[in-house]
């Protein structure tokens, strides 16, 4: 009897056992399903950003904040100085406007001291050493 006790006991066990683990396991595989325009948009877009030059010149940062506020900020830079480029990066979490694009720390020390008179928060971005 005590026998027959244990082996239904361990019978139980390994029922539960076996139940349990189909119950936790992760055997369904998902297919996710994407639109091919997602893949031409992505490669066009890396196809543009390979154009796109911002770290091998010294740059003035004249200002860093929302998108609204760095749009303005680069459209009354621009009427001001005719002669300078601007672009607005995005820097997680907010936009820098970045004007210029200097050979040498000298040309853009320069027109710092030209920019700081209207926007007194400027600063030289130096290009990215490799």
């Amino acid at each position: 009897m005590k026998t027959l006790n244990k082996i239904i006991t361990f019978t139980i066990f390994i029922s539960t056992f076996l139940f349990a683990q189909n119950i936790f396991s992760q055997t369904s595989k998902k297919i996710i399903e994407q639109d091919e325009k997602i893949e031409k948009l992505l490669q066009e877009k890396r196809k543009n950003n390979s154009g796109i030059t911002i770290n091998d010149k010294f740059k003035i940062q004249i200002f860093f904040g929302n998108i609204e506020e760095s749009k303005k900020t680069l459209l009354a830079f621009k009427k001001e100085f005719l002669q300078t480029d601007g672009t607005i990066v995005y820097s997680n979490p907010s936009y820098k406007v970045w004007v210029g694009s200097f050979k040498s720390k000298i040309e853009a020390e320069k027109a710092l001291i030209l920019i700081k008179k209207k926007y007194l928060s400027a600063v030289i971005i130096e290009p990215n050493k490799k």
